[in-house]
């Protein structure tokens, strides 16, 4: 799993999974814009179903400043992930850096009513050196 995932956090037997790419064809150097787009798989290791209420990410970009972004769920939803199963989007990330970096934490709901943040694992956004 470390290859096709190879930025990887657990909190609470939830694991959350991440990979990175770049995308040349959505990218325009020459005008100052890098585009990756980034594929998450949220693992429920736990004993109950837990929902994704909320996100919380920190974007950094290659010169260090820093945006943060907050909203409801991840695409437009709010998923309940079963015990033993697992929940997996696509979103996307421009820059106007060649380089940057991701970070962040959801913010879970179990069954029990119990809240909790999981930990995002810090990713790496590198254009190519050509795409630079």
């Amino acid at each position: 799993m470390k290859a096709l995932f190879p930025f990887a956090e657990e909190t609470r037997q939830i694991t959350v999974r991440v990979s990175v790419s770049f995308l040349p064809e959505q990218s325009a150097p020459a005008r100052g814009r890098w585009f990756w787009a980034y594929h998450v798989r949220i693992e429920n290791g736990s004993r109950q179903a837990v929902q994704l209420m909320a996100r919380h990410w920190i974007i950094a970009d290659g010169r260090g400043a820093k945006h943060r972004v907050e909203g409801e769920g991840v695409v437009g939803e709010q998923p309940v992930i079963a015990p033993g199963a697992a929940f997996d989007y696509v979103s996307g990330c421009p820059l106007t850096t060649p380089t940057g970096a991701m970070q962040g934490s959801y913010h879970m709901i179990a069954e029990d009513g119990s809240s909790f943040d999981i930990a995002i694992p810090r990713f790496v956004l590198a254009a190519p050196v050509a795409a630079r």
